[in-house]
């Protein structure tokens, strides 16, 4: 008998349908040699501390680093799971051969073999079904064409890697954390604090990006600009940081004419955008609509589960050259739907370019596509997502456009001037993509280099009407889900060494298919929160950050080199032992050197607002700067909390002032305790990791 493995129900129901096998039994169908079991995700996870010794459920600092000697398997304490398990447990034993249908990445090879390994089937022959579709042809060809299992076990190594070593690095530096600084001054009460590979280096982040915006003191600036035949000329030069010297220039035109000192054009060309991949395509529906990256995930799945697009957790944003016979097909099916789209397009002769076709640029799955079936009743998200990878499909193919960008130089009394305007000379793709006009806000002006020029010859002159305009330099923006999706993916850029930032710029923070849940994990955990489409830091993410003294802990180049070796693994180019004992050396490091914060106790600190000594008044803590306007205060009593002089230091050197000493219900909780060391916490259910299990969290707080 030949058993197949399927990640979820529907899947197996797809396949069994396609296969022609029919008979329903309980946790799997039969039929014709053949029986179809699936599981519910993951099934299977790594045992916790406490089940390799029973005194490990105490979180002492002398019991860490706890590594394993060997990582040992048990279920997933979820209800039904225990049954479904010992079905497919019963089924592989009695197998011929099985075959792993689970989905065709990373973490679906996992939890295949992970049922294979707590089965006791691992020697039993398997066989790989990779789909990039759940179309019946899809299925099919697949069927067709299985792969020795065998050939994707560095795919299981690479998955096996990441597996253990977020247990290790999270559940060490979570318990070494949560007993080192889990103690709030003011009271008994224990604060957890959850560290992970990933999730951390994407926090800081978070919180480094927002430590800019409030160190961000806005400087004032002046831009001359005249108006001459109702187009707006900006000055030449620099702009200038003081009013008098732009009032100088602007005294010296007035009352002078205008003359244009030279006309050049000059075409621009450009291309089609390429198609999606998951993170491209969260960042786009996030940035046009404002749906969470994890949300647009699930409604991607959703739509490959009903057959509607390819496989979504891609990171390549190219098809293979196989599939080049199968877009005309495609595109015609989508006719029923977007006849008008479509009907520009020479489906005999559609243009292949690099852009769109590359094998060497596609690993696991190529780019996410509608696969031609038109969709019935769908949800609201199913279906803005849907019609963005439609549309972008179809763009693709379409003619490039082409722009002709206008530079018009003026001179009045000697001063340069100079406009810019841009014409769409032939739209081609952009007729897909139809632009909202703008409301133009009065701090805009002159500034827009699309406005419409009308026919400027050189040497002709008039009045004009010339003026100044008063702006200030503007913060850094802050993240919203758009822009951490791709500050995650490209990790290095965050690399301050020019020599690997320039290594690391292909590297990034987790992968297209975990960086949604990385994002929803810290939402979860209140170290960052929404702000309308804003990601900012909360007051317990920052005290975090500040906490983890170890700059590697907290390092987008270490998690990028952590990824980039796992992406070695999976290609056959590298040694999981390597990367594990890299790991376990790093962790061991970790907690042998300690991380906690030294305070230095002849100063207070820096201050926050500018960074000079924080000095004591009668009443109050203060910046010395304060002559040079600076305006941070601290009092010496707020709401009733007396501080003292040691819970200043911890709060100046963990930086996490003014943000929450106005907040009277965050200050308690920010008021670390750096006396002694918590050295015996008693969790019983800690370490069941219900909801977090890659991290190493406990369940619950105590």
């Amino acid at each position: 008998m030949k058993v197949v493995i399927t990640e979820k129900p529907s899947v197996a129901r797809d396949i069994a349908g396609v296969l022609k096998i029919t008979e329903k039994k309980n946790g799997y169908i039969e039929g014709r040699g053949c029986a179809i079991t699936w599981a519910f995700g993951h099934l299977v996870t790594l045992l916790d501390p406490g089940e390799y010794d029973p005194e490990l459920r105490k979180w002492r600092l002398d019991s860490l680093p706890f590594i394993p000697d060997a990582f040992q398997l048990k279920l997933i304490e979820n209800p039904g799971v225990a049954e479904q398990f010992a079905t497919i447990k019963k089924l592989c034993q009695e197998a011929e051969e099985i075959v792993c249908a689970t989905d065709a990445g990373r973490e679906g090879e996992l939890i295949f073999r992970y049922i294979l390994a707590l089965s006791a089937c691992e020697d039993k022959p398997i066989k790989r079904l990779w789909l990039s579709s759940l179309t019946p042809d899809a299925i099919q060809e697949a069927f067709k064409d299985l792969k020795d299992g065998h050939d994707y076990d560095p795919l299981y190594a690479a998955a096996k890697c990441r597996s253990e070593s977020d247990w290790i690095v999270g559940l060490n530096a979570t318990r070494f954390f949560t007993v080192r600084h889990g103690r709030l001054a003011s009271g008994d009460d224990r604060v957890l604090w959850s560290i992970g590979r990933v999730q951390t280096p994407v926090l800081a982040m978070i919180v480094q990006r927002d430590d800019e915006i409030m160190k961000f003191r806005p400087k004032p600036f002046w831009e001359l600009t005249t108006r001459y035949r109702e187009t707006v000329f900006k000055y030449t030069g620099d702009r200038f940081e003081k009013p008098e010297k732009a009032q100088e220039l602007l005294d010296k035109i007035t009352g002078q004419p205008f003359g244009i000192t030279g006309v050049s054009g000059k075409q621009k060309k450009e291309q089609p955008p390429q198609l999606f991949d998951l993170t491209t395509l969260q960042r786009e529906i996030n940035k046009s609509h404002g749906l969470s990256a994890a949300d647009t995930l699930a409604a991607t799945q959703n739509l490959y589960e009903s057959k509607l697009v390819t496989y979504p957790r891609t990171d390549s944003r190219y098809l293979s050259a196989d599939m080049k016979p199968r877009i005309p097909g495609i595109l015609e099916k989508l006719k029923s739907m977007r006849a008008e789209q479509i009907a520009p397009l020479n489906l005999a002769k559609l243009p292949f370019t690099k852009r769109i076709v590359d094998d060497k640029k596609v690993t696991d799955h190529h780019a996410i596509i509608p696969t031609g079936i038109i969709p019935g009743s769908i949800g609201p998200n199913e279906q803005m997502v849907y019609n963005a990878i439609t549309t972008q499909f179809i763009a693709a193919f379409y003619p490039i456009c082409l722009k002709k960008i206008t530079t018009v130089g003026g001179e009045s009394a000697e001063v340069k001037f100079q406009a810019k305007g841009t014409v769409v000379v032939e739209p081609g793709w952009t007729v897909l993509f139809p632009k909202k006009k703008k409301k133009k806000k009065p701090d805009d002006e002159g500034e827009d280099d699309d406005q419409t020029l009308p026919e400027f010859k050189k040497g002709e002159s008039g009045n004009h009407e010339p003026s100044t305009r008063e702006g200030k330099t503007k913060p850094p923006q802050a993240f919203t889900e758009n822009s951490l999706l791709g500050a995650m993916e490209a990790a290095g850029k965050w690399v301050e060494d020019d020599s690997l930032r320039e290594a690391l710029k292909e590297r990034g923070i987790g992968t297209p298919a975990t960086r949604a849940a990385i994002i929803e994990t810290l939402l979860r955990r209140n170290y960052i929160r929404r702000e309308k489409k804003q990601i900012r830091a909360t007051d317990m993410g920052r005290c975090l950050i500040a906490l983890i003294q170890d700059p590697l802990l907290k390092s987008p180049e270490m998690t990028g080199e952590w990824e980039e070796q796992l992406k070695k693994i999976e290609r056959g180019e590298g040694e999981a032992s390597d990367f594990m004992d890299g790991i376990v050396g790093y962790t061991r490091g970790l907690i042998e050197n300690g991380t906690s914060t030294k305070l230095d106790m002849d100063q207070l600190g820096s201050c926050p607002l500018c960074g000079k000594k924080v000095i004591r008044g009668k009443t109050a803590y203060g910046c010395s700067g304060w002559k040079e306007g600076c305006s941070f205060v601290l009092p010496m009593e707020y709401k009733g909390i007396n501080l003292t002089r040691n819970q200043v230091q911890v709060l100046l050197q963990m930086r996490v002032l003014p943000y929450a000493i106005h907040i009277e219900d965050q200050l308690r909780l920010l008021l670390l305790s750096t006396q002694g060391d918590l050295m015996d916490i008693d969790l019983p259910s800690a370490d069941r990791q219900k909801s977090a299990k890659d991290e190493g969290r406990p369940a619950k707080k105590r």
